[in-house]
């Protein structure tokens, strides 16, 4: 039973990571296992990694989904609202004022100098949390290949789907029989094929009526919550194939300035639709898109977690799981060296991610304090 203190804590925690949460979902999931792992003891690391490797295999927002995993075992259901609501909250409020000055200025705000800063430090958070969750994670000479072929398959662009299956199937075909995984036989079933139909079906439904509605809106961002897997530039393919190209309520300009602002805030990544909602139908569009595209993620966390605890218990079940586990933090890696690229561009930037690592090594700071303080330098450099 959920005790008052336990749904306030997870309340506290999660508004915070909603604000401080630059930098997409590895970055969230690494505040995350700082917060609920090392700092709090919430979960055992062991636990957080079953929870993060099924979060991979559910369409959706990951970090939103991890959030609202967490939630849900800390303090039962109203913990999955409590925790998913306050993460979701800042990032919407945040992305529905900018909408409302895009809209009335006809420009983005000056992000700039923030995410100049930020984002050296957001790598050095995320490769500690990587680290630390690998040392839990690689516990045989299997798994530590299967992690490689995973890098290795992902940075040739084989779909993410693909390699959490296979890592997780070749790990339990190793250790036992695949049909001993309970609920496996279903859920690949339900991967190769329910998506497909979903979209097929919402898709249909939408061409229909290409003219606005807050109906056509709310459905149309269910569909992209219950099916899309990936990052938010899968998301801008996504968007793009209705918005602009079939129905035409958005043109090219305005859906890449979504998308910014998607990425330059902090929270989920589809907070997009929030901005999109505004642009198309003022508040009441924003809070029917906002609701639309994270509302799958709570029905999909609900469905799949009570199998988490079940998986683990089964031996071959559990190497299954360790499969997708150990992928999961591959490409968790993967994503981490492209965006490195990105965010170590300059002497300053190298200069704030090495500072920043010195200061996790040697002080342990809460994430929170450096993510500020790079945001800080960032502006006096850009603007000083």
């Amino acid at each position: 039973m959920a005790t008052s203190s336990c749904v306030r804590e997870l309340a506290g925690v999660f508004l915070k990571l909603g604000i401080i949460g630059f930098g997409g979902p590895a970055a969230h999931i690494a505040m995350m296992e700082e917060e609920v792992v090392r700092r709090r003891h919430w979960l055992t690391r062991e636990q957080f990694l079953d929870l993060l490797g099924a979060t991979n295999l559910i369409p959706g927002p990951n970090s939103t989904e991890m959030a609202i995993h967490i939630g849900h075992q800390r303090a039962g259901w109203a913990g999955l609202l409590v925790a998913g609501v306050c993460f979701i909250i800042p990032a919407a409020l945040i992305t529905l004022l900018i909408a409302w000055a895009y809209v009335r200025f006809g420009s983005l705000p000056e992000a700039a100098g923030v995410l100049y800063g930020v984002k050296p430090v957001i790598i050095v958070i995320v490769l500690q949390a990587l680290w630390r969750l690998a040392s839990s994670a690689v516990k045989t000479k299997l798994l530590a290949g299967l992690a490689l072929v995973v890098a290795i398959a992902s940075f040739r662009g084989v779909n993410e789907l693909v390699v959490l299956f296979g890592a997780g199937v070749i790990a339990a075909t190793v250790h036992g029989r695949i049909s001993e995984v309970p609920g496996l036989p279903a859920v690949l079933g339900l991967v190769g094929s329910g998506p497909v139909l979903t979209n097929a079906g919402f898709v249909t439904a939408a061409t229909t009526a290409t003219s606005f509605s807050l109906t056509s809106l709310f459905l149309f961002f269910v569909k992209v919550g219950a099916v899309l897997f990936g990052s938010g530039y899968v998301l801008l393919a996504f968007l793009r194939a209705d918005l602009v190209d079939r129905w035409r309520w958005l043109t090219e300009a305005q859906l890449l300035d979504a998308i910014a602002v998607g990425q330059m805030t902090p929270g989920p990544v589809f907070t997009t639709a929030t901005f999109l909602g505004y642009v198309l139908a003022g508040t009441i569009g924003a809070v029917v898109a906002t609701c639309g595209i994270f509302l799958p993620a709570f029905f999909f966390v609900a469905l799949s977690g009570p199998l988490v605890p079940r998986l683990r218990r089964s031996p071959t079940a559990g190497a299954f799981l360790d499969g997708v586990n150990v992928a999961s933090l591959a490409l968790m890696a993967v994503v981490t060296w492209h965006l490195s690229w990105a965010a170590v561009v300059d002497m300053p930037t190298a200069t704030l991610a090495i500072a920043s690592a010195v200061l996790l090594r040697r002080f342990r700071p809460n994430a929170a304090w450096l993510v500020l303080g790079g945001g800080l330098v960032g502006l006096v450099i850009m603007h000083g």
